[in-house]
This record gives C-alpha cells, sequence and structure tokens, in this order.
C-alpha cells in the first residue's frame, strides 16, 4: 500500500470530523434548518442505522454497525494493498476513509452526523454527510473500474 494512501486516509478522516463540527458547535448549535439555497440545505440529522435510519433501533446495533463496518474496511485495506491500478487505490483509500470516519461518530455520538440536505424537483434525497461523498465516489470509481478499466487477466 502506498504511504500516501494511509496519510490520505488520515486527512479524510480528520477533515470529515472537523467539518462535522463545525457544523454541531457553529451551525446547529442550537439545531436547526438553513436553507443556503432552493435546492440545497443544512440541517443536522442523527443516523443511529445505515441508509435511511435502517437498523438503528439500538444499542447494540451500534455495535454490530461498527463491527461490520471495520471488517469490511479490513477486506477493503487487503484489497488496497493488492491493489496495482493507481485509480483503484485512489478509491479504495475514499471509501476506507469514509467509513473510518463514520465509525469514529458511531462510537463517539452513538450515531452518524449528516447534515447536506438535497432536494430539487420533487425529490429529497437522504442527509449525508462528507465521508457518506467519499464513499459514494469512491464506490462510484470502482465500478467504473470494473466496467471500462483495462481488462486483468485472471488467475
Amino acid at each position: 500500500m502506498p504511504r500516501w494512501a494511509i496519510i490520505f486516509i488520515g486527512v479524510l478522516i480528520v477533515v470529515d470530523q472537523a467539518v462535522k463540527q463545525l457544523m454541531l458547535s457553529m451551525v446547529f448549535d442550537p439545531p436547526r434548518i438553513v436553507e443556503v439555497t432552493g435546492f440545497f440545505n443544512l440541517v443536522p440529522v442523527w443516523n443511529s442505522g445505515v441508509s435511511f435510519g435502517l437498523f438503528g433501533d439500538s444499542d447494540t446495533s451500534r455495535w454490530i454497525l461498527v463491527g461490520l463496518a471495520l471488517a469490511i474496511v479490513v477486506v477493503l485495506l487487503i484489497w488496497l494493498v493488492r491493489a496495482g491500478n493507481g485509480m483503484v487505490v485512489f478509491a479504495l483509500t475514499l471509501v476506507v476513509g469514509g467509513a473510518l470516519s463514520n465509525v469514529v461518530d458511531r462510537v463517539v455520538y452513538g450515531a452518524v452526523i449528516d447534515f447536506v440536505d438535497i432536494h430539487a424537483f420533487g425529490f429529497h434525497w437522504p442527509a449525508f454527510n462528507v465521508a457518506d461523498s467519499t464513499i459514494v465516489l469512491g464506490t462510484a470509481m470502482l465500478l467504473y473500474d470494473s466496467l471500462f478499466g483495462s481488462p486483468r487477466a485472471i488467475n
């Protein structure tokens, strides 16, 4: 695994946690909705589950989700060590950094703080955060590479 990948994972965690702390202390104290544009709001949402708040109804599920996320991160780190493609390494770095930052939220707060609220044309996307964005971007890059990347030999 390239040294820059480890550093970048750390930077992603620090940046995401700093943005979340800024939102909590300066924007959402007291909790409120901040309308930025007609389609973009800042809104504090504590997500104790996974996507759309699923499976977040108990303290037991909190620790199950932490364990599951850490197990997935271990698998992704093994993939990261073995990856030879620069785009795959970068994509995995984005996913791991975002996942670990959300794990920090679950351990510290018992839930992940989401705050980006996008809505347009009658559609409303669930609130998300910087870490969620890096996870989605990294996953999209992995999907792109698997569909359109250079063919690799199967061993």
